[in-house]
């Protein structure tokens, strides 16, 4: 392919479907076209190239518009590359845009941006949140990178009457392990948008749509840092204060998040939700039991290396979700699998697992070694009074130094953690970050 200009991402067809890609400065006199034309934005509406007004259109040939949306200005891709000769092709696999000046090489299965069902894409991926989006609430696409330069796909939840010009209280929001942003972070989000939060989602590195290789890997130490990197990033928003910014992490991100704040003092405040410590494993065996948990799993780096790739097992369905439960499935596995497994919180990029050798690493790494010196910080614990999870929200309450506060629901197993909004005390969540921040 004879290419000038490549834009990479993961959420490619929110790029695709609305034609847009953003640009920080309102003059741009390059463009990454190989040209040296210059392109105006006046008002945020009309674009004018060497002095002349463009008329832009979409595919369908109705006018299309820039616009400038907090602090950035976004042009019509597909209109910019046509007014400097250019085309404009997308590859749907790869999750790049292409704006061209030549043809598409044999073997490349990369459709054109002309595609009418390239529209149909973005619904297609949105219809996979497990809620509803606030009529009040705007949801936005982002990337950034972690300190270890891992591409991190997340949603940015605003509220829909957002003043840019004001500052802004914040919060990163991590998923359960195993799980993905379009599940209980969006609901979390969601909600706290509505109270005049920024919300940042992400997918951890290696998992859902976020970069890393291998895929399906897991991490203690990257998995904390996804916290701190959704901290760098909130922070550089115009309109968030960043004396303000907390953490929020629900069942294993719960740990992840009070590691980050352990060694990121950025963080002003921590929620855990349904929390658990997923090294915890490393501290409950004897040196018995743990060695032969342990011998296992070493010998399995032998067969990854021969096999050039690490052993990976799905747990709950990639095509659709279950409709009901088999009588197979019991105990603890039945309440997994009524959320994950079934239409409840089902997504296709949430596999609940990781690959065979990912313990070796949380077997080793005390993620909440240090949860006293995250104090004067203060720290709240949210668990349900039916939660199999409870003891670990309580364990760990204890561990930490004031202030701290233990919050019980009634009537919550684990899993209504997750997205019941009826039984996440959100009001309180609300009410302890504010003061957090006060």
């Amino acid at each position: 392919m004879k290419g000038d200009f490549i834009v990479r991402t993961k959420r490619i067809i929110a790029i695709v479907v609305s034609c847009i890609v953003g640009f920080s400065a309102v003059s741009i006199t390059s463009l990454a076209l190989g040209t040296q034309r210059t392109i105006d934005i006046e008002e945020g509406v009309d674009v004018y190239m060497n002095g002349e007004k463009l008329q832009m259109t979409d595919v369908s040939g109705n006018p299309v518009e820039a616009f400038i949306y907090n602090g950035t200005t976004y042009l019509p891709a597909r209109a910019i590359s046509e007014a400097n000769g250019k085309n404009l092709e997308w590859d749907g696999d790869k999750g790049e845009v292409y704006i061209t000046d030549g043809e598409i090489k044999e073997g490349n299965e990369v459709s054109n941006v002309n595609d009418p069902t390239a529209a149909n894409v973005a619904a297609e991926a949105d219809k996979y949140y497990i809620f509803e989006l606030s009529d009040n609430v705007n949801r936005t696409h982002v990337t950034y990178r972690n300190r270890y330069g891992i591409e991190l796909s997340a949603d940015l939840y605003t509220p829909k009457d957002l003043d840019s010009s004001k500052d802004y209280p914040a919060v990163v929001i991590g998923p359960p392990y195993g799980g993905v942003k379009e599940q209980g972070p969006g609901v979390y989000a969601n909600q706290l948008a509505q109270r005049g939060f920024v919300a940042l989602t992400f997918d951890p590195s290696y998992n859902g749509e976020s970069g890393g290789e291998p895929r399906h890997l897991s991490s203690p130490e990257i998995f904390s840092e996804d916290f701190c990197a959704g901290v760098d990033y909130l922070g550089c928003l115009d309109y968030v204060d960043r004396e303000k910014i907390g953490a929020i992490g629900i069942c294993g991100s719960g740990g992840f998040a009070l590691s980050a704040a352990a060694m990121d003092t950025r963080i002003k405040a921590v929620v855990t939700s349904a929390m658990y410590d997923i090294s915890g494993m490393g501290t409950m065996m004897d040196n018995d039991a743990r060695r032969q948990f342990l011998d296992g799993i070493s010998q399995q780096r032998w067969t990854d290396f021969e096999t050039g790739e690490p052993a990976y097992t799905r747990t709950y369905p990639e095509d659709a979700p279950l409709d009901e439960l088999p009588d197979t499935i019991t105990g603890l596995d039945e309440e997994w699998w009524t959320f994950y497994g079934m239409k409840r919180g089902w997504h296709p990029n949430s596999g609940g697992s990781f690959t065979n050798t990912s313990m070796l690493s949380f077997s080793n790494y005390a993620l909440l070694q240090h949860i006293d010196s995250i104090s004067p910080r203060p720290i709240l614990f949210i668990t349900g009074d039916i939660a199999h999870s409870r003891s670990m929200s309580e364990g760990f309450y204890a561990q930490a130094a004031e202030p701290k506060e233990l919050y019980v629901v009634e009537g919550a197993m684990h899993i209504d953690l997750y997205d019941d909004v009826t039984k996440i005390p959100f009001d309180k969540i609300e009410s302890f970050l504010t003061e957090a921040f006060n």
